[in-house]
């Protein structure tokens, strides 16, 4: 997402349908059970190629394009089940860890390629963390970026507190982040799009480190943010993998904003320590959305690391 004017166009609608990797919107059929499922995929930019899965569950993928990445990678930008122009499941409670892992390794072995970088951001990031412990030798490296090898009671109990510190900071000059607890708080599954992007849109402002400070540059991606709601009705345990990031070899970089309120350093430095082949670089003055607020930053960490 370009932060001054929202999310770019992507350089052409019209792909070579041989060529899975042509700069585009593209649409692959998924089988799902007995259902077929149209999963949508972004590509842009020219490089070696990494797929990028975004956050949510249930956000749309415009927020996550990394321009400045693009301009030596191929980036993969799966726009979720669920999400956008991609195809609906019949049972809402059926948007789990598992649904979405299915998708990307359906798209990863459309691409066909021998391996791939993947990169996933908050939730996505925990899809990447299943596919990475499913699928290893389909990677030849991984970027967990602001997100967590857990959820449950500890994780939100955590969020919570942080967003209460935000408001608590903030509440004298902004009157409207006294609404903000609750917008976190709030059950998605029980609105709709509409209602579920508003409140995305709402409480984003918690998501950088500094967006008053510079709202003239991040106010058109605040208005361009998707939300949707059906994803959120997934039906499944907190997710946990701390168990079994030990047996996970894929070099991996743990990026995380300093300032994220929801996935922040505490969750990344036990990822780091979790993983026998990991990086840690922790991006300051930043909060959950570092390619936006620090793109020069979050690039070169990211280009640092895959070229290496």
């Amino acid at each position: 997402m370009n932060a001054t004017q929202g999310p770019r166009p992507l350089p052409s609608p019209a792909v070579d349908p041989r060529n899975p990797l042509s700069p585009g919107t593209h649409t692959l059929v998924v089988r799902h059970g007995t259902a077929v499922v149209d999963q949508r995929y972004h590509v842009a930019g020219s490089g070696p190629v990494c797929v990028a899965h975004p956050g949510g569950p249930g956000i749309g993928w415009e927020y996550l394009r990394m321009s400045e990445l693009e301009r030596g990678m191929t980036v993969v930008y799966l726009e979720p089940v669920g999400t956008g122009e991609s195809g609906r499941l019949a049972d809402p409670r059926d948007y789990t860890l598992a649904t979405y892992t299915h998708f990307l390794h359906a798209v990863i072995e459309h691409l066909g390629l021998a391996e791939v970088a993947l990169l996933g951001h908050s939730h996505g990031g925990f899809v990447a963390q299943r596919y990475a412990l499913d699928h290893p030798g389909r990677l030849a490296s991984l970027v967990l970026y602001d997100t967590s090898p857990m959820t449950g009671e500890e994780f939100w109990r955590a969020a919570v507190a942080n967003m209460e510190s935000f408001v608590q900071r903030h509440a004298g000059e902004r009157p409207e982040v006294g609404t903000y607890v609750a917008g976190l708080t709030t059950r998605v599954d029980r609105s709709d799009d509409e209602g579920a992007t508003k409140v995305l849109r709402l409480i984003s402002p918690a998501y950088f480190h500094d967006y008053w400070g510079r709202e003239k540059e991040f106010a058109a991606g605040r208005a361009s943010l998707r939300m949707f709601a059906a994803p959120a009705w997934g039906e499944e345990p907190p997710f946990d993998v701390r168990g079994e990031l030990p047996r996970l070899t894929v070099p991996t970089l743990v990026l995380v904003g300093g300032d994220d309120f929801i996935c922040g350093p505490r969750w990344a430095h036990m990822l780091h320590q979790l993983l026998p082949d990991a990086r840690l670089v922790v991006l300051e003055e930043t909060g959950h959305l570092g390619h936006i607020e620090r793109p020069e930053r979050f690039t070169a960490a990211v280009r640092d690391f895959l070229s290496g």
